[in-house]
C-alpha cells in the first residue's frame, strides 16, 4: 500500500473488561509488559494495537475511564469518538458515524481495543479484499470452537455470523460443515458502512444484563448483524482467515492477560 491507500480504523476502546477480576479500569489499558504485578507496567494494549495499524486516519471510541484513554494515546494521532452508553458493538459503530462521515478514506478498518497480537499484512489482507466486496470478516480456526461465533459461509461470502447459544442447538452434521469463527475485526467500505450503521440503529436487541448490581433489560446493538442485513440486500460479504489463533487472542481474563504479557516478552526478545 503506498501512503495515499492507507484505510482509516475504527477502534472499540470502550472496554470495563468486567471478567479482568480485580481490576476497575479501562481494559485496553492494560499492560503488555507487566512490572508490579499484572494490572501495573509498560506499553499498554492500545498502543501496541495502534502502532500495528497502517497509517491513516484513526479513532478511539471511548466510554469507561475515557480521560484516561485520552491522556495514554493523546501524543498518538488519533481522534476520540464518545459511546454515550455501553450498548455493544454495534453502539460502539454507531458512536462512530461523525468520524466516518468527516473522512475522505473509502475504505477502513474495525478493530478491537483488547486485540494486541494482529499483524499489519492481515490488516492490509481486509482491505485488499475489499476490491470486489463492501464487507471482509477476519475469521480463524481455533483448535476449541468454545464459545465463539460461527461464519456460515456459502462459497467465498460470509451469509451471516451465529453465536455459540445459536449455533450449538444445530444437528451435528450442519455444525461440521463450518470451521471458520469470527475474530471481531472487519474492513468495510465507507459508504456501505455509514448507510448499514443506519439500518442497524433500526434494529436493536434486548438483552439482560447486570447494570449497578441488578439485573435489567436493556437495549444493545450488535455489529455482527450488518453482514446479514448486507447479504439479504444482495451484497457480497467476504473473509479472510489468520495463519494462528494467538494472532486474535481476545484480553478477557487476568489468566489471558497474563498470556499475553509472556507472548510478548518472547516477541521482543526476538527482535532484538
Amino acid at each position: 500500500m503506498t501512503q495515499g491507500e492507507q484505510p482509516a480504523a475504527v477502534i472499540f476502546a470502550a472496554g470495563y473488561g468486567s471478567r479482568v477480576k480485580g481490576f476497575s479500569g479501562n481494559k485496553v489499558l492494560l499492560p503488555l509488559i507487566p512490572e508490579a504485578g499484572p494490572f501495573s507496567g509498560r506499553h499498554s494494549m492500545i498502543v501496541e494495537i495502534i502502532g500495528n495499524l497502517p497509517a491513516g486516519p484513526k479513532t478511539l471510541v471511548v466510554h469507561h475511564r475515557s480521560q484516561e484513554v485520552i491522556e495514554v494515546t493523546r501524543d498518538l494521532g488519533v481522534s476520540y469518538c464518545e459511546q454515550p452508553v455501553p450498548n455493544g458493538t454495534g453502539g460502539a459503530l454507531i458512536a462512530a458515524k461523525g468520524f466516518l462521515q468527516g473522512i475522505t478514506q473509502e475504505r477502513l478498518i474495525i478493530t478491537m481495543g483488547d486485540v494486541p497480537f494482529v499483524k499489519r499484512a492481515t490488516y492490509e489482507r481486509l482491505i485488499v479484499g475489499l476490491e470486489d466486496r463492501d464487507l471482509v470478516v477476519l475469521g480463524f480456526k481455533p483448535v476449541d470452537r468454545a464459545q465463539y461465533g460461527l461464519l456460515e459461509i456459502e462459497g467465498d461470502s460470509v451469509k451471516r455470523i451465529t453465536e455459540w447459544r445459536y449455533w450449538r442447538e444445530y444437528p451435528l452434521e450442519r455444525q461440521v460443515r463450518f470451521d471458520v469463527f469470527n475474530a471481531g475485526i472487519y474492513g468495510a467500505k465507507r459508504q456501505s458502512l455509514l448507510y448499514y450503521t443506519g439500518e442497524l440503529e433500526k434494529r436493536p436487541h434486548r438483552v439482560r444484563k447486570e447494570r449497578g448490581g441488578k439485573i435489567k433489560t436493556v437495549e444493545e446493538y450488535f455489529i455482527t448483524d450488518l453482514v446479514e442485513l448486507m447479504a439479504n440486500d444482495g451484497l457480497t460479504v467476504g473473509f479472510t482467515v489468520t495463519e494462528e489463533e494467538q494472532e486474535v487472542m481476545g484480553i478477557d481474563t487476568v489468566e489471558d492477560l497474563m498470556l499475553a504479557q509472556r507472548i510478548f516478552a518472547k516477541r521482543k526478545v526476538k527482535r532484538l
